[in-house]
């Protein structure tokens, strides 16, 4: 890669130019088309699916979106005639607003259901027309709430007055701020801090606007900007630092800045490319498991870590090129040539490691296996209005519905009834009443079929919440033992479908095809690090460590999420089970993450090893000098992964946690004492590899040519481990 650090580095003014180009061109193409972002996650295979399928064809209605305007009275029941009049008087002023189809008040005939049994709560379902702006939406919204009389609590909830929290600027900028003071803080030099971050925001800012030109291409969450921001600052930041670093060693050494450039790009470059290229890898993977969501998710960020190394290989040797030696500081440039500080930190550190390797290396893996252990309480789920902060008007109203008319109430179960005969419609008022018999369902209710209509629709509301594995096992015995004695003998076919019995159908999906996709993952790295280190044992040993990487990622959502501990300290809203998606890509996204330092850090070791042929003092060293770039590279990840946990975005924060713990852990107890503790007590076996499987596999040099030959890899000091001979 050093003709392309060359060139640019000649050429550092060009190639400035050109990024800038690119993102003010695509910047002005979103302004010129806008996103075209969605969040569906319908599984088409599934009971659900079927269900909405039927459902959308039987009806003849052009019906928008819906909301509920609940209300409790501060004292007193919502029947008393001042109560009644003053949210009469709302209802009225909602229904003649503009883009509103109509209003169902509980005061009237049709509604009287609308009113809790014990009159303490009531709600109207104010439906919208097809092509209502959010404009009108909002104002629907104010007319509710405001004013809101002293005597009524009143708040609004449903599909018409859901709030999707906005991305977070907050968030950005924080991440960014907390990796300059780190960059800082250890490196003690200002440009050292400023180039990761400029490159990694270039390569940031380049992936948004061209993620957002791709929506209209693919189906794209909305979340994926964020996403995307938040592994591309993650990595891109860290890319960054590692060629910075190794630029910053060879100019330290004595070499010019354009020959340290083109050397940094030729060794950390290489490993950083390799990096960026089995994290794409993972996250292009999930296209195998053929989910529409998790496919635009997983697009969206591997195009952001493409353009993030592109900066890192591009953009920085340019700037690299402008700076000059000002990269080293002051204090830097005034040391001798070549002169050194001793071992460091990380020095003493390494030798510790490589005295002691037992007993570190089971200490850190029984820390490991402790925080993986709430994994194996893993329950996936959809988070909905009972999740939010209580701040939240849809949680008040979430609130309000549960305590008047039952938990299941947020979350009914819809049947699509199909009764092609007239024997079907006796057939479905017999399972509305083996529906009402059933443990853990409050109601049952069919909707009256009108003369040649064959789809019906019953509603059943569950005793427990949405998001309760009781309301899932309702689901299951409804589809495995209720239906199908109601279908024996008939013509008519009924699929549990409703908003709750799909995200349940969703996480199912989603569960089942985890182990397989972790499995995948595991053997992808094993092969992607066989040939880049020749050897069988480092792979398998990163095979072993990523898997338990991730678990501790999916434990520390687990405590977090699921259990609740601290979530409402950090503002995250009530304990629920974890979102279906983010199980898949957090399994992606830290293959990728730790397959990053395995590499940075191998890759010097079999450096050192094929100038040495000494592989303890390989793994020492390789860790001396690694270790303190790794730890921050590891610390400005969590601090860019911990500053999305407060976006405001639970699904983001799930993110954040996950993947800020993971990476801390990965980086301080994996890399810095598992891994180089094994590779003490195995020796030369590390680089074995047999000759017709090395003759066999193509060859990728991650950490570039060597300086000089390579010795030979049998010296008499350390004898060949039995049944390693070639």
């Amino acid at each position: 890669m050093s003709p392309l650090a060359r060139w640019c580095h000649r050429h550092r003014l060009a190639v400035v130019l050109v990024w800038v180009g690119l993102l003010i061109g695509l910047g002005a193409g979103v302004g010129a088309a806008g996103s075209a972002f969605g969040n569906s996650q319908t599984s088409q295979n599934t009971d659900s699916a079927k269900a909405t399928a039927l459902l959308q064809h039987a009806s003849d209605s052009a019906a928008g979106k819906n909301g509920r305007v609940v209300w409790q009275p501060k004292d007193g029941k919502v029947t008393a005639s001042a109560v009644e009049r003053a949210m009469t008087d709302v209802l009225g002023r909602i229904a003649h607003a503009p883009g509103v189809a109509s209003v169902t008040s509980p005061y009237t005939s049709v509604g009287k259901a609308q009113v809790s049994k014990d009159g303490r709560t009531a709600y109207a379902t104010v439906s919208f027309d097809r092509d209502v702006s959010d404009a009108r939406i909002e104002q629907v919204r104010t007319l509710a709430t405001a004013p809101e009389p002293a005597s009524l609590r009143i708040a609004l909830n449903g599909q018409a007055f859901t709030v999707n929290p906005a991305p977070n600027p907050v968030a950005d900028a924080m991440g960014i701020a907390l990796a300059f003071v780190v960059l800082l803080f250890a490196f003690r030099a200002v440009w050292v801090a400023v180039l990761p971050i400029v490159t990694a925001v270039v390569g940031v800012g380049t992936s948004a606007v061209a993620v957002i030109l791709l929506s209209h291409v693919i189906s794209l969450s909305s979340t994926t900007l964020t996403l995307g921001s938040l592994i591309g600052l993650g990595v891109g930041i860290d890319y960054a630092l590692f060629i910075v670093n190794r630029h910053r060693a060879n100019l330290t050494a004595g070499m010019d800045v354009a020959d340290s450039t083109a050397k940094a790009l030729n060794t950390s470059g290489r490993a950083v490319v390799f990096a960026g290229l089995t994290v794409v890898v993972a996250l292009l993977g999930m296209l195998t498991l053929n989910v529409g969501i998790i496919n635009g998710m997983a697009v969206g960020a591997a195009v952001t870590v493409v353009l993030t190394v592109l900066a890192a290989i591009t953009l920085l040797p340019a700037l690299l090129g402008m700076i000059g030696p000002r990269v080293l500081g002051r204090r830097a440039r005034r040391a001798p040539v070549g002169g050194g500080s001793g071992p460091g930190l990380w020095g003493r550190w390494a030798a510790r490691v490589q005295a002691r390797p037992k007993a570190l290396g089971l200490v850190a893996l029984a820390v490991l296996a402790a925080l993986a252990l709430p994994t194996l309480s893993l329950r996936l789920g959809a988070s909905d209005d009972g999740n939010l902060p209580t701040t939240s008007t849809n949680r008040q109203a979430y609130d309000m519905i549960a305590d008047g008319f039952g938990p299941g109430f947020n979350g009914p179960l819809v049947l699509a009834v199909q009764a092609p005969a007239a024997a079907d419609r006796t057939a479905e008022t017999k399972l509305v009443t083996a529906l009402r018999q059933v443990d853990g369902v409050a109601g049952a209710t069919a909707a009256p079929m009108k003369a040649g209509q064959t789809v019906g629709v019953i509603s059943v509301v569950p005793t427990t919440s949405p998001q309760s594995a009781a309301t899932s096992g309702l689901i299951d015995r409804l589809r495995d033992d209720v239906i199908p004695r109601a279908e024996q003998g008939t013509s008519m076919k009924v699929y549990v479908g409703g908003l709750t019995a799909s995200n349940d159908d969703f996480a199912s999906v989603l569960m089942g095809k985890l182990p397989l996709f972790v499995g995948v993952i595991a053997v992808l790295g094993f092969l992607l690090l066989t040939v880049a280190f020749r050897s069988l044992l480092i792979p398998a040993v990163g095979a072993v460590l990523n898997i338990l990487s991730i678990g501790v990622a999916f434990g520390a959502i687990v405590v977090v999420f699921q259990y609740g501990y601290g979530a409402s300290l950090l503002g995250l809203g009530a304990a629920g089970p974890i979102e279906s998606f983010v199980p898949i890509l957090v399994v992606g996204i830290m293959f990728g993450l730790s397959m990053d330092y395995q590499v940075f850090l191998v890759s010097r070791m079999r450096e050192e090893w094929a100038h040495t042929g000494d592989s303890r003092r390989a793994v020492r060293v390789g860790q001396a000098e690694t270790g303190k770039v790794i730890v921050v590279a590891a610390t400005i990840m969590f601090c860019v992964f911990g500053s999305f946990v407060f976006g405001g975005m639970r699904v983001i924060s799930e993110f954040g946690v996950s993947l800020a713990v993971a990476v801390a852990l990965d980086a301080l107890l994996i890399r810095m004492v598992v891994v180089p503790a094994l590779m003490h007590l195995c020796g030369r076996a590390n680089w074995w590899l047999p000759r017709g499987l090395d003759k066999a596999l193509p060859r990728v040099s991650v950490e570039g040519p060597p300086d000089e030959p390579e010795r030979p890899r049998h010296p008499a000091r350390e004898p060949q481990p039995a049944g390693l001979a070639d």
